[in-house]
Order: structure tokens, then C-alpha cells, then sequence
């Protein structure tokens, strides 16, 4: 796996002409896609059309690997830019595959994959999203429960500035968000943590 090789389970050789999407963004992974040659692009699709580009990859190279690995739904929309020759494997036989290697080797991959993982959705939050979403798709992420009941706060462990630089928003925008999320009563208190009152309403303000 590590090194585009596939196991012998792999479905027939598909051949997709230019412009065919490939993957769906929030679509589950059921099968894991490799590109045998071709040019794919990935992003953000809004009216069937590739409104936002993350980047261009060229086979051979797996494409959202490091969703199927995971368990979670495709992160990015991809686009044949050109004619493409693809061949698929189901996620558990993919998974197998890695679960067969030595230790080290399986454990260092997985923290690649999630790493990726999270490198993607902050950049397709950056990208799709107004700083509203993003920073409600933050505190979500970033929430732990606070009592028996449920309630959830966030505990604001970096200084403002640096959580608005990995949002990709100046501090002012930041503070700007968080006092018109808290006139909304999407959170509450102050200082170092936040309290999340309505997290539907802040799935919702971010779209997940």
C-alpha cells in the first residue's frame, strides 16, 4: 500500500474521460480510488461546477486514502482534469492491507492520515466557508463535555491570535465573530472558556 502497489482484490481497470467527478465531498467511503494515470483535480464543487481548487494530483496516487482509513465521509470533491485510468479497493480490503504491517510502520500511517485529514478540512473550511462557519466548525471540534448533562465548553488553551491565524482570519475578525456569536447565545461566559449553550445551532451556523 505504501507504495501504490494493489491487493488482488482490485476491481477491473475504469476509464473516466475528463470533467467526470470522481468523488462527492460528504459522500461515504466505501471504496478507496487509485488513479493509475490521469490528472485529478480536488476542491470544493458548488452548482456542479469546481468553484474552490485545493490542487491537481497525478497518478499513480490514491485519492482521500486517509478518509477511508479514518472511517469518515470524502473531505474534497475531485474532477478528472484529463482522461483517467482507475481502479478501486474496498476499504476493507484497504484497511486489511495496513493492518498487516509491522507496528511502527501501521501507527506512523495512521497519524499521517489523520494529520491529512485535518489539513484538508481546515483548508476546504478556509476555502468554502465564511469566518462565522469556521470558527463554529472550530468550537465544535474543540468542545469536551463539562457535567453529567451533556453541556459542552470549550477551553481556550491558545491565545486568540493564534487560534484566528489557523482559521485563516485576523485576530480583530476573531473577537468580531466570538461577540456576535455570543449576542446570538451560541456560547457563553468569558476568559478561557467558552460554554456552548445550542451546539445544533452551531452545527448548523457550520454547515456539518
Amino acid at each position: 500500500m505504501l507504495d501504490n502497489s494493489l491487493p488482488p482484490s482490485s476491481e477491473p481497470v475504469a476509464i473516466h474521460a475528463a470533467g467526470t467527478v470522481l468523488l462527492h465531498r460528504g459522500d461515504a467511503v466505501d471504496r478507496i480510488a487509485h488513479v493509475l494515470q490521469g490528472r485529478v483535480v480536488l476542491g470544493v464543487m458548488l452548482d456542479g461546477q469546481m468553484a474552490h481548487q485545493l490542487g491537481v494530483v497525478e497518478g499513480p496516487v490514491w485519492l482521500e486514502a486517509a478518509s477511508g482509513l479514518l472511517g469518515l465521509t470524502h473531505a474534497v470533491d475531485a474532477v478528472a482534469e484529463t482522461e483517467v485510468h482507475l481502479q478501486q479497493v474496498s476499504v476493507s480490503d484497504f484497511v486489511a492491507e495496513v493492518q498487516a504491517l509491522p507496528a511502527a510502520s501501521r501507527n506512523l500511517l495512521m497519524d499521517m492520515a489523520r494529520s491529512q485529514r485535518q489539513q484538508t478540512e481546515l483548508a476546504v473550511s478556509r476555502l468554502a466557508k465564511d469566518a462565522d462557519a469556521r470558527c463554529a466548525e472550530w468550537l465544535l471540534r474543540h468542545a469536551e463535555p463539562v457535567d453529567l448533562t451533556g453541556s459542552l465548553a470549550v477551553k481556550l488553551t491558545e491565545r486568540k491570535r493564534t487560534i484566528a491565524a489557523q482559521l485563516g482570519i485576523a485576530p480583530e475578525t476573531f473577537s468580531r465573530v466570538l461577540r456576535h456569536l455570543r449576542e446570538r447565545q451560541l456560547i457563553s461566559g468569558g476568559g478561557r472558556v467558552l460554554g456552548l449553550p445550542n451546539p445544533q445551532a452551531l452545527r448548523e451556523l457550520a454547515g456539518v
